[in-house]
């Protein structure tokens, strides 16, 4: 009666055996699929995020609905100067992250929370921002400064209420300018900009007419 039980017993460790195999060959292969969904998840992620971009300038202390419908839209606001008073920096910042400078009619306040030069990176882009910056062959010193230091991807200025996208083939960068979205200046159609940064591509550049001044 010894022995009977004896190859019961190995043959009941043999199937614990053999089914702990497949379980772990099981987990093994479900830990390889949740590592290779994870790689290609983080991967589709990375592609899909891009920053939506409200460019605007020289709002001269003028807000309305239609430009804080068009800032809900966008991930980032960039106001380029002349914001006119600090409450317009106040609404725009209550919706969105705001970036800027501050323009030429710009208080001691507004000046305080703004640079005059504003260099930075949006994903892969590098972005200068200058309020009285001119345009390709036509530079502010300063601007001429900035850019021959290091030239940007993209430059942004204000200032001259005259909406422009110029590329500038000398330097290899991108120049915007989105004209004035307020209601003071001798320009008639109010505009600003909007566009899509995506990774190193600047893309979907598209101009917003807010309307005339009246």
């Amino acid at each position: 009666m010894f022995k009977p039980q004896k190859k019961q017993k190995i043959l009941v460790y043999y199937k614990i055996f053999k089914s702990s195999q497949k379980t772990a060959s099981m987990i093994c292969k479900l830990l390889k699929y949740h590592s290779i969904i994870s790689f290609v998840s983080s991967f589709v992620v990375k592609k899909l995020k891009m920053t939506k971009i409200l460019l605007l300038s020289d709002s001269h202390s003028y807000m309305d609905d239609r430009i804080l419908d068009y800032a809900k839209q966008a991930d980032e606001i960039w106001h380029c100067g002349d914001f006119g008073s600090f409450e317009i920096i106040e609404q725009l910042e209550k919706i969105k992250p705001l970036k800027g400078v501050w323009g030429n009619i710009d208080n001691a306040k507004i000046r305080s929370e703004f640079p005059e030069v504003n260099r930075f990176f949006c994903e892969k882009v590098e972005v200068l921002m200058i309020h009285i910056g001119g345009y390709p062959g036509k530079y502010t010193p300063l601007a001429k400064k900035e850019i021959s230091e290091k030239a940007p991807k993209l430059f942004i200025s204000g200032h001259s209420h005259i909406l422009k996208a110029m590329y500038d083939d000398k330097n290899k960068l991108l120049h915007l300018n989105p004209g004035a979205c307020g209601k003071q200046g001798w320009h008639k159609m109010r505009t600003m900009m909007q566009f899509v940064i995506d990774g190193e591509e600047i893309k979907d550049l598209a101009v917003i007419e807010l309307g005339t001044k009246v």
